[in-house]
Formats: structure tokens, C-alpha cells, sequence
């Protein structure tokens, strides 16, 4: 029985180790990545903070929270261009039928006529064209509010996942930093991290 437990012990310890060293592998890949960055975000990640992510990236879960991240933030960009691109060609195909029109009614329309003809027909062009505007910003606003939308779901999701680093926050004052972190395994690929500090 003792001699069960104490090869017991020594798988633990063994799996201990191993952990330490994949521990301070990523600690010090951490601490390389941070020393690229500008001054101010370095003096906000801390050894403590980078030791903390560390140690959150040992057992692989945080990569499969960004993995899953990155696909859902995937799918809404593509589906937010594919919206935007619908828009433009709606607004193309607008302005195609609206110059058809109106080159139909100017072949149509008496000479002395054609002036205010021409007059009513740039008005209504530049109201199409106001309108079209009005539309895409927008939209362009919907995609911006929907991205930033997703952000702050990012950085909730890690927050609750205990992940060192991850708050919530709409402060545009406060610098995000990506973070590219390996996992040492042809296993587990190369996650990106959203750091926040300001």
C-alpha cells in the first residue's frame, strides 16, 4: 500500500513540474510579447498579472473560450459585410433605375420642356443620393455598435472565466492590447488575447 502511494506521489509530482515549467514557458513568452509594447501598457501588466494569464492558459480552456470567441466574432463580421454589401447594391441598383428613368422621360419630353424636366430630375437625384447617404451611416453605425457590442462580450466572457487582465470596458481612453500566446503543443494552436490597459 505505501509503495502504491508513493508511486502516486511521484506521478504528482511529475505532472507538477511539468505544469511549473509550461507555467514559467508561457510566463516568459508573456513577458517577451509585453516588452514590445509602448511603456504605458508595459507598467500596466504586471509580473503578477502576467504570472495570473499564465497560469489561467495552463489547462487550455482559455484557448478554446478564444477560439470559440474568435469564431462567433468571425461569423458577425461576414455576416455584417454581407448586410453592407446588400445595401450598396440596393443603393446601385436605386440609382441604375432612377438614371433609366429619367433618360427614358428626356427622350420623351418635349425640347422646351427639357430644362425643367432636367431641373427636377437633378432634385430628385440628390434627394435618392441624400437618402443613400443617410443609409449607409446608418448602417455604418449599426456595424460599429454591433462590433463594439461583441467586444464588451469578449471581455465579459473572460472576466467571468477568471482570466487576469479582462475587464469590461467602453473607455476609449484605454488602449487594447493584443496578446499572441502559444501553447507550446502542436495540439493547441496559437490564441489571441485581448489584454486591456490603459
Amino acid at each position: 500500500m505505501e509503495r502504491f502511494g508513493g508511486a502516486g506521489y511521484e506521478v504528482a509530482a511529475a505532472e507538477l513540474s511539468r505544469q511549473q515549467e509550461r507555467h514559467y514557458r508561457l510566463l516568459s513568452e508573456l513577458q517577451e510579447l509585453v516588452k514590445a509594447l509602448p511603456s504605458s501598457c508595459q507598467q500596466r501588466l504586471s509580473y503578477t498579472t502576467l504570472s495570473d494569464l499564465a497560469l489561467a492558459l495552463l489547462d487550455g480552456t482559455v484557448f478554446e473560450i478564444v477560439q470559440g470567441l474568435l469564431e462567433i466574432q468571425h461569423l458577425t463580421e461576414k455576416n455584417l459585410y454581407s448586410q453592407r454589401l446588400k445595401l450598396h447594391s440596393e443603393h446601385r441598383g436605386l440609382k441604375q433605375e432612377l438614371f433609366h428613368r429619367h433618360k427614358e422621360a428626356q427622350q420623351c419630353c418635349r425640347p422646351h420642356n427639357l430644362p425643367l424636366l432636367r431641373a427636377a430630375q437633378q432634385r430628385e437625384m440628390e434627394a435618392v443620393e441624400q437618402r443613400i447617404r443617410e443609409e449607409q451611416r446608418m448602417m455604418d453605425e449599426k456595424i460599429v455598435l454591433e462590433l463594439d457590442q461583441k467586444v464588451i462580450d469578449q471581455q465579459s466572457t473572460l472576466e467571468k472565466a477568471g482570466v487576469s487582465g479582462f475587464y469590461i470596458t467602453t473607455n476609449p481612453q484605454v488602449g487594447v492590447l493584443a496578446v499572441r500566446v502559444r501553447a507550446g503543443s502542436a495540439l493547441v494552436p496559437t490564441a489571441s488575447l485581448v489584454l486591456v490597459c490603459s
